[in-house]
Formats: C-alpha cells, structure tokens, sequence
C-alpha cells in the first residue's frame, strides 16, 4: 500500500547559513503613553474559507526591525463585504516608505482607504467578477486605488508631513465567496511579489510595469487567445478607459497600476506578498523548494502557515507579509 507523501518537516532558514539577526523579537518599539493607539503588533495572522477557496494571511516584522525596536512597515487588512454567495473578501496589504517616521501609519491607512472604497463597491465588484467584466474592473479598480491613494497624500498635507514620505505600497486580492466562480483579481500600485504553485512549481505571475499598456497581459474577460495552462489573454491598446462605474476620475496616477484577473484551478496556490517575502522567493531557490513541499497538499493551519512564512534567508531581513489562496 502507498503511504501519502508528507510535507517536508519545518526549518528556521534555508540557504547558505544562518541570518545575522536573532530568530525571535529582541526590542519592542518606543511606546508615547498618550498615543497607544499607534502601536502596532509584531506579528497579524488571520484566515478564512470561502467557496472553493481557503486563504491564510500573515505579517510578521522584519528580523531587522525586530532588532532596533523598530514597528512593522507592514500593514494586513482582511474583509468580507456583504453575505452569502454574492460576498467579496478582500485582502489588502501595504508597505511604508523606508526609514520614514510614521511609516507604519501610512501603511495602515492605505489599507483603510482602499477597503472603505472596496467595501462601498462591493456588489457591484462582485457583479462584475462573476460577469468577466474585465474592462469595467480595471478601470474601476485602478479609480478607487489611485482615489485611496490620493487622500493618503491629503493626510500627509493635513499632518504637515511630505506626501513622498508618508506613502505606501498597496496590493489587494478580491475573493468572491460564489463557489461557481473561479476568478481571483489582483491589483495594487508598488513592488511585491504575486506566485502561483501549480503542479509543483512556482510561476512568477507579477503584472509587469511594461505590461500595464501596449502589450499583451495574462489576464480574464477578454478576446477569446489562451496560454497552453488555460488563462485567457487580454490586449491593452492603450485606449483612454471610459467613465468608472464606482468613483469620480481623481488626480493622475503617480505610479504604474498592475492589474490580473485570472482564472484559478483546483489545486491551485496563489500568493500575494510584499517585497519582504517575494525577494527572496526570487533570490534564493532553496526557499521556493521550501515551500513547494510545504503548500503543495491540502491548507496548513494558521500556526503552520506562520512558520513556514517567516522561514528566513540571510541578507533578507524585511517586514514579511503574505496572503495564500489554496483551490479546493
């Protein structure tokens, strides 16, 4: 008889050697007894099943953080909008801009502001989804972030603060709790990392700067071309995008929107991440091996998760934030 193949069993690091910094926290950051709301928690782990999917998400303070007393650049919001099969989960996450005060509280409010706009959207967002609406996506999606983004720089101008200080990364996932529908839209402004492990190996799926306009993107809704692994492919002509159907035009956007719609299949893993976690997924293979055997089987629990996120890899020493789809 076969036994099943067991996940490989967990480690600390991977890679050449040990991290310069200790493995657990060593210094908390300053605390302002009038200001105790600002604190932020080293470690955010949070979880849920809906439909055909089963997310885990995590942000957990860099090892070089942890050791200056520094609080965690990174900021996780997790949402579900509306009830049933017609709710939205989102996940958003966000990184301030290094060595920046306050750079925590950008971040927290980026998140906040994109899922206030995503959450009064919600079921017209999930209309569309459903519909492989894509053109109506974007151009929405791309409104109400670039909107979120906008009065982030009104709260540096109301702060007195350097709106290019206090900034943020943003990225987001949307999840409809419809078990009929398969399609998981991706989109935010800055670097970070979005995977797929299908079938035992990683793809790098990030939407390319290069691929916003004037190239063909992997993505949902469109014309009727496909890849060999069944994802349809979309055409951006560069054309002016019409009206959205959520949000007033804002100001121009200051940064390159990434977009991806696709669609999943069983067995899938999709991971989103911040550039913590997705440098050394490019940089060090030992780590996507790592977590090959780890996310190939069935969703670990919420503890395991958190283990297998903050396997750490010497010269990588960033905040790590994540969220991971398994396809039932």
């Amino acid at each position: 008889m076969d036994l099943p193949t067991l996940p490989p069993a967990p480690v600390g690091f991977v890679g050449s050697g040990p991290p310069t910094y200790d493995a657990e926290p060593t210094a908390l950051p300053p605390a302002d007894p009038d200001e105790l709301d600002d604190l932020v928690a080293d470690t955010v782990l949070d979880g849920a099943r809906y439909g055909a999917c089963t997310l885990r998400a995590v942000s957990v303070r860099g090892d070089s953080a942890r050791f200056r007393g520094e609080p965690r650049r990174d900021s996780l919001l997790t949402a579900r909008f509306g009830t049933g099969d017609q709710a939205l989960v989102l996940v958003a996450m966000a990184t301030g801009a290094r060595a920046t005060p306050g750079a925590h509280r950008a971040a927290a409010e980026a998140c906040q502001w994109i899922a206030r706009a995503v959450g009064r959207s919600h079921a017209r967002l999930a209309q569309d989804i459903g519909a492989a609406r894509r053109g109506d996506l974007k151009s929405g999606l791309h409104r109400l972030t670039d909107r979120s983004l906008g009065r982030l720089r009104a709260s540096a101008a109301e702060q007195g603060v350097d709106p290019e200080e206090y900034a943020a990364t943003l990225r987001c996932l949307l999840l409809p709790a419809d078990p009929d529908c398969r399609v998981r839209v991706f989109f935010g402004v800055g670097d970070g990392g979005l995977f797929r492990l299908r079938d035992g190996e990683w793809h790098d799926i990030e939407p390319l700067v290069s691929d916003v306009t004037g190239e063909p993107v992997v993505g949902f809704g469109s014309l009727p071309s496909e890849t060999p692994d069944g994802d349809r492919l979309t055409m951006d002509l560069g054309i002016p995008t019409p009206p959205s159907p959520y949000e007033p035009a804002p100001e121009p956007p200051r940064a390159p929107f990434r977009f991806r719609a696709s669609v999943a299949r069983p067995g899938d893993t999709l991971l989103m991440c911040t550039g913590g976690l997705a440098e050394p997924l490019r940089g060090e293979p030992e780590l996507c091996e790592y977590l090959t055997g780890r996310w190939s089987g069935p969703p670990p629990g919420l503890a395991a998760f958190l283990a297998d996120s903050q396997v750490r890899v010497k010269g990588y020493a960033d905040d790590r934030t994540a969220a991971a789809v398994w396809e039932a």
